[in-house]
């Protein structure tokens, strides 16, 4: 098994979910931005790509909601994350990596519990029908003057 900062080899995502190696797409490009002499010759950005609802191992209500939450982001069925914060490729890929494996793993959460309907309390019923009349008798006393 590759270390945990490698930037080869499976993407663990959760316990029970890991991106197969060649599941994962990389491309290389020429970071934008300031740089050194190697500047117009590293390839130091990073695009990796995957098709998440072709990984194996989900079930069919993890791929409905990986496609449900991720959709406005896959494009052709593929999500692809860039990083190109650092100067070494390789600490990109280890970025791009870990950025791959929080948004899977926020997209794969189960939906929180329903929120429990709760009635108002008596107390701040009473509260708002007193402020209530104590605004009426306000406008009543602004109407009568004599």
């Amino acid at each position: 098994m590759p270390a945990v900062d490698d930037a080869s080899g499976d993407l663990p995502v959760t316990g029970s979910v890991a991106v197969p190696a060649a599941a994962l797409n990389w491309r290389f490009s020429r970071s934008s931005g300031p740089g050194g002499q190697g500047v117009n010759t590293a390839d130091s950005r990073v695009e990796l790509s995957v098709a998440p609802g072709e990984l194996p191992g989900l079930t069919d209500s993890q791929r409905a909601r990986l496609a449900q939450r991720l959709g406005d982001r896959l494009v052709d069925g593929v999500l692809t994350i860039a990083a190109s914060e650092h100067r070494q490729q390789l600490r990109n890929r280890q970025a791009a990596r870990e950025r791959m494996a929080a948004v899977l793993r926020a997209a794969l959460a189960p939906p929180p519990p329903a929120r429990r309907r709760t009635k108002p309390t008596r107390g701040s019923k009473e509260r708002r029908i007193e402020a209530k009349k104590q605004r009426g008798q306000l406008k009543k006393q602004r109407r009568t003057w004599d």
